[in-house]
């Protein structure tokens, strides 16, 4: 699957070379202001974003310090076009979060060559799944941790899909990798709709995530999740299966059985000052509840009520 690209520019003729130059590479999206990329990074994923320097409603600057500013896609890396080669111009960029310059005109060999630069160092220092995007583990960890070392008061969230593994052997790789995808989509649009503003969200990996908000929201977050995904989830089967309700494939110990259509199970753990002393004892909590929620074998949530 190739990596998305978002291009943002005000001229058509600079959208329609970068596209020309780097869609044989990559899918490509577009936007024509800074306002219009916002709303296109708050409804997809895209591994790197390329910006003009002066654009209308938004400019190049203000998106960059915006991607920054958002927990679900401050880890995309940015380049910038700019016609200005002055040192000033490049150091506001990269003061905003830049990662690197490209100036216009350009040749589209040495764009492709930043391009591939760019997208090799985030993944080689970020620790995010290559499937979502999201962070990973280390992520995940320092970002519990500080909340818990900050004395805060949070909700964590940790969800796995019931039957993905029976899921992923029906239909193959490609499409248990799209369901995925879906999944993270909606965990994300969750977090927009019924979320708040510093929540995280985090890809353990396979079909295990992590979200962290607040106490006053978690509940919201994870209805949401439960009844969007209910939903939804009959559109990821082909059309006999759906009609059937259930698909047949072997179990883990190799016996076929019928499995029913895909649901969601979501515990919820409640961080306080003084309960928890480590990041490890919240994983575990949280590894216990979502069992629980598992056992019933449908999309629900489950509290952690033993506080």
């Amino acid at each position: 699957m190739k990596e998305k690209i978002l291009v943002v520019d005000d001229e058509p003729f600079i959208r329609d070379i970068l596209k020309t130059v780097l869609q044989e590479h990559y899918d490509i999206d577009e936007a024509a202001d800074g306002e219009d990329a916002l709303e296109k990074l708050k409804k997809h994923q895209f591994s790197l974003v390329i910006l003009d320097y002066k654009m209308p409603k938004k400019d190049g600057l203000e998106v960059c310090r915006q991607i920054r500013k958002d927990s679900l896609y401050l880890h995309t890396p940015v380049i910038m076009l700019t016609g200005k080669g002055e040192t000033q111009d490049k150091i506001a960029g990269l003061e905003a979060g830049v990662d690197d310059y490209i100036i216009k005109p350009f040749e589209p060999e040495e764009l492709l060559a930043r391009v591939k630069m760019v997208l090799r160092r985030s993944a080689r220092d970020l620790d995010a799944s290559p499937l979502t995007r999201l962070p990973g583990n280390v992520s995940i960890y320092n970002e519990i941790n500080q909340r818990l070392e900050g004395k805060e008061s949070f909700a964590v969230l940790y969800l796995d899909l019931n039957k993905f593994k029976a899921y992923n052997d029906y239909y193959g790789f490609k499409e248990g990798d799209f369901l995925i995808q879906k999944t993270a989509r909606l965990i994300i649009e969750a977090v927009n709709n019924r979320g708040s503003q510093n929540d995280f969200i985090g890809h353990i990996g396979g079909d295990d995530f992590v979200i962290i908000t607040e106490v006053e929201t978690a509940r919201a977050v994870a209805s949401y999740i439960v009844e969007e995904f209910d939903r939804i989830a009959p559109s990821f089967y082909k059309e006999a299966d759906r009609k059937k309700g259930f698909i047949i494939t072997k179990d883990r110990r190799g016996r076929e059985r019928r499995f029913s259509i895909l649901s969601v199970a979501i515990g919820i753990v409640w961080v306080r000052p003084g309960i928890f002393s480590h990041v490890g004892e919240i994983s575990g909590r949280g590894a216990e509840i979502k069992a629980y929620a598992k056992s019933f074998q449908k999309s629900i949530y489950v509290e952690d009520k033993r506080m």
